[in-house]
């Protein structure tokens, strides 16, 4: 498989982004399930796979485009689920993101990858 250039975004790191940006301002953070949701209602279609997103949330915050750390887990308890792993997009996250729509807007970045919601 050929090794994309540095830099470059992934459409569904783009999105990732996008909907972390719209969802961060509300929520303060945003988890997995939450976000394939959004994905998903944005788009109309089915959710992304888990193994997709959790790849892609991962190696995002590896680059540095995401921190992430495990909720309370007395949180978790009182409301009898497992805990959730909660993302917010970084400052180096939404500069990419904001460099990746001016770039769509010039036709560089393939089309419909990015709302522009988390722009507004």
């Amino acid at each position: 498989m050929p090794r994309r250039r540095p830099g470059v975004l992934l459409p569904i790191e783009l999105a990732i982004l996008d909907a972390g940006l719209t969802i961060q301002p509300r929520e303060g953070s945003f988890f997995g399930f939450a976000l394939a949701r959004t994905l998903a209602e944005r788009d109309g279609s089915a959710l992304v796979s888990h193994g997709t997103l959790y790849r892609a949330l991962n190696r995002m915050a590896a680059a540095g485009l995401l921190e992430s750390e495990w909720e309370a887990p007395e949180l978790a308890e009182a409301e009898g689920r497992p805990r959730r792993r909660l993302y917010r997009v970084t400052g180096a996250g939404e500069a990419a993101f904001r460099a990746a729509a001016r770039g769509e807007q010039r036709g560089t970045v393939q089309r419909g990858t990015v709302t522009g919601e988390a722009l507004a």
